[in-house]
């Protein structure tokens, strides 16, 4: 009697087992194909874009005489805790070579000596400056300038985070155009008039981003860029290769279809009136950057405004990169849900009428493979190993997934080597290309499947309603620049009067 009831069930179980087994490998496959065409198609339209661009733009921007007609531009840099390095970030932010710009520094509630520190370097006292708080933020304490470095202020307010420390930068801005700079990042001194550049050649654009570069390995001298190397350690180097990817064929893919759906935190401009319609940047997500960005285009799009948000191809930011595992991991989880976050917080931007490519290419995309993509990558690679080691998938079957999962990662990483290579030539000596190369081939085995174990993370936590907001981040940078910096180099010029500029 046993055997007769057990048979069939036995049966059953395997035919069902059988056809699981099945639906997942096609679900897995037709991932694979989907994902890989995306970005094989990205990095021909950015080839053709970069092509385009580094024909156009080559040369020198504008010519002398022609300078003083670029619009003003506000300098937002939000601060908290940051006493050992906000002295030099500002000092290296003074060396900007532009024409009209000032430097709005927002002390975010700082514990340690972050207020004393710029008062005392730049001398700064508090005045009696008129405060238009069009943006709410928590309360401010205080407006202070400086005699002896006009382009220098400060916003003193209680913590409130970083959103919080940019909107308050907003209100006491003075230019239509301001741009976001993290205490970390060191500009070139063309940086801004290139990322000015949309603004002036299509009134349309609301927002313009820059290429982002890993700044450990590099020489500076005096808060500017004067060597440029690679780092030293695997860590840093992966992510060197991974910004590439991400900026040279991911970013640049979108923006001439008007679907950029991000604008790095680190260096960004944006015309302030549009920002200030949309109620500023938000304080309960840790993506604020990429939810800005999606809330401009969903604004946009419902009232039919003919609009432009555009990324500029040249390398105008460096930033330094974590170094050690444990502070890559709090980053690349607090990403992952500050994605999860701006998507569906905006997730009507999706297939509406009016979503235009942003609302039915770029917002599908980053749903799909960004959002979901690390849940699907885990998983697939998980069951793969356990049914091949179970015996339930041929060996070779798991050896041609792997190999082809991994080549394609090889691909396209190579590709974005190449694209770097072929327009900015910044890692020109043969052995700093070699070693490229080599990180390009190695950060296939481990370090993407280990970014997508903290990405998978990160989803799960957002999932499960673990957002657990960290309104300052603090992540291990070496952060030698910033003591290699001679203050005394810095000239204090006068501030000119406040211009503008139509969106």
């Amino acid at each position: 009697m046993s055997i007769h009831w057990n048979a069939p069930l036995a049966m059953f179980w395997h035919g069902s087992w059988d056809h699981v087994l099945a639906s997942m490998q096609w679900i897995f496959m037709i991932y694979f194909v989907a994902i890989n065409l995306t970005y094989l198609l990205l990095n021909y339209v950015s080839a053709y874009q970069i092509v385009r661009y580094m024909r156009e733009y080559r040369a020198n921007y504008l010519p002398p005489g022609l300078r003083d007609y670029q619009p003003p531009v506000s300098i937002v840099l939000p601060a908290h805790n940051e006493e050992k390095s906000v002295v030099a970030s500002v000092h290296s932010l003074l060396k900007t070579d532009y024409p009209l710009f000032e430097i709005v520094v927002v002390n975010d509630g700082s514990s340690d000596g972050t207020r004393a520190a710029l008062i005392e370097a730049f001398g700064l006292v508090k005045v009696p400056e008129a405060y238009r708080a069009r943006l709410h933020t928590e309360e401010v304490k205080g407006v202070y300038a400086s005699a002896r470095y006009p382009r220098v202020r400060m916003v003193d307010k209680a913590k409130g985070g970083k959103s919080d420390a940019i909107n308050a930068g907003i209100n006491c801005v003075r230019y239509p155009l301001f741009c976001v700079v993290d205490a970390d990042c060191i500009l070139q001194p063309e940086s801004l008039s290139r990322v000015v550049r949309p603004f002036l050649e299509d009134g349309r654009v609301v927002a313009s981003g820059g290429v982002v570069r890993v700044l450990n390995g590099c020489t500076v001298n005096n808060g500017m860029l004067s060597k440029v190397g690679l780092p030293n350690q695997w860590l840093p180097s992966f992510q060197v290769i991974e910004y590439l990817r991400a900026f040279l064929f991911g970013r640049m893919g979108w923006s001439p279809m008007n679907a950029l759906l991000i604008i790095s935190g680190a260096f960004g401009v944006f015309y302030k009136e549009r920002v200030i319609a949309i109620g500023g940047y938000r304080g309960d997500t840790v993506g604020e950057d990429m939810d800005l960005v999606v809330r401009l285009h969903r604004n946009l799009r419902e009232e039919k405004r003919d609009y432009r948000i555009v990324f500029v191809p040249d390398p105008v930011c460096w930033t330094e990169v974590p170094t050690d595992v444990t502070s890559l991991g709090h980053q690349r989880v607090r990403w992952q849900r500050g994605l999860a976050e701006s998507l569906w917080s905006n997730i009507g931007l999706m297939f509406s009428r009016r979503g235009g490519t942003a609302g039915w290419v770029a917002f599908p995309f980053m749903l799909v493979f960004e959002f979901l993509g690390p849940l699907i990558e885990v998983v697939g690679y998980v069951s793969m190993i356990v049914l091949a080691l179970a015996g339930l998938v041929p060996l070779q079957a798991f050896l041609i997934f792997l190999a082809a999962a991994v080549g394609m990662g090889m691909l396209l990483s190579v590709n974005a080597m190449l694209l770097e290579e072929l327009s900015f030539g910044l890692y020109a000596r043969p052995s700093q290309q070699l070693r490229l190369f080599a990180v390009a081939v190695l950060e296939n085995f481990g370090y993407r499947q280990m970014n997508s174990c903290w990405r998978f993370y990160g989803t799960l936590l957002w999932l499960l309603g673990l957002r657990k907001h960290r309104r300052w981040g603090p992540i291990r940078r070496d952060a030698s620049w910033q003591h290699n910096l001679d203050e005394n180099d810095t000239m204090p010029i006068d501030t000119p009067a406040e211009g503008s500029v139509h969106p």
